[in-house]
């Protein structure tokens, strides 16, 4: 029997309901993690063999944002985190769909997005709420492996690089279900790069803060710190250059060791930590297929308090 328009379109709402509603994965169990997180975004690179050699393409909508190469970045949401332990729960917003080229109609919907971070160099794990024909299921996807490589923790934030996704036993029959192909356990699903800010802190784990200075009458108490609120500036070396050429964007005004974002012409793909003076600075190609005109680089911290700062530049016919 075919279905009826108004029963196709209950049944699509019901699925972005699902897939889009809060609470899409349980939290850790156990005790609370000290800080929360207070922004920051996960890079997703699917350009791997298991992917694109069958034909098999991941897209994000927002919040979430399509960069080139088959590269998404997905902002965070909410979630805690250790500094002390390298520990972290990161919820990430936007949808992910894995279409395939030869059922462009038939999309596998990815939402309520979760990283869990164990730590240590170990990796964790990525789970999500998987939706097909308006049924939502929860799924451990994908496990996450770091080879060893600990967390960088600075004042405000913590980057994990080069976390390699394997499929689980219940992602390989989710996408083995879905395409048709034949996916296994530990098939590569791409590789994440995570930063999460965790607010300004007086250390690297949070846990205790410093004692206060001792005073006495004869001895005025010290000013306290406070957190750079400038607003923050960019430049580029070059107002002019050519497709395949190295630009570099410089920015000041930041708070010291905050986790600064750069973005490309909308398109996040770099990151930088301020210096003690607050100040940053980023090489990086203008890619050989660079149109002619006007391009823009976009600096943010990961926290967004100080708000963005954008320098302009012109990709010129190369000669």
């Amino acid at each position: 029997m075919a279905k009826r328009p108004g029963a196709v379109a209950l049944a699509v709402g019901a699925a972005l309901c699902a897939v889009l509603s809060p609470g899409a994965a349980a939290a850790r169990e156990g005790e609370a993690l000290p800080r929360e997180v207070s922004g920051g975004y996960a890079y997703w690179d699917t350009d791997v063999p298991g992917l694109t050699g069958r034909g098999i393409a991941l897209t994000a909508d927002r919040p979430a944002v399509q960069g080139a190469a088959d590269r998404s970045s997905f902002p965070a949401t909410g979630g805690g985190a250790d500094p002390g332990t390298g520990a972290a729960e990161v919820e990430l917003g936007g949808i992910a769909r894995l279409e395939r080229s030869a059922g462009p109609g038939d999309p596998l919907v990815l939402g309520g997005l979760r990283l869990e971070l164990t730590g240590g160099g170990d990796g964790g794990a990525l789970h999500v709420r998987a939706v097909r024909d308006g049924r939502a299921q929860e799924v451990t996807l994908a496990e996450l492996a770091a080879g060893g490589a600990e967390p960088a923790v600075r004042a405000g934030g913590m980057t994990w690089t080069g976390l390699r996704a394997s499929l689980t036993d219940e992602g390989a029959v989710l996408l083995s279900d879905w395409s048709g192909e034949r996916f296994a356990s530990g098939d590569a699903l791409g590789v994440l790069d995570v930063t999460a800010g965790t607010g300004a802190g007086d250390g690297a784990s949070g846990d205790v803060p410093p004692s206060p200075t001792p005073t006495t009458p004869d001895t005025p108490a010290p000013e306290p710190q406070r957190e750079r609120t400038s607003t923050p500036v960019a430049s580029v070396a070059h107002s002019s250059l050519a497709p395949g050429e190295e630009q570099r964007v410089t920015g000041e005004g930041f708070a010291p060791g905050a986790v600064v974002l750069v973005a490309i012409d909308g398109d996040t793909r770099y990151q930088a930590v301020a210096d003690a003076e607050g100040r940053i600075a980023r090489a990086f190609p203008v890619y050989a297929t660079a149109v002619e005109g006007g391009h823009t680089v976009e600096l943010s911290a990961v926290t967004g308090q100080q708000g963005a700062a954008v320098a302009q530049f012109t990709v010129r016919t190369a000669n």
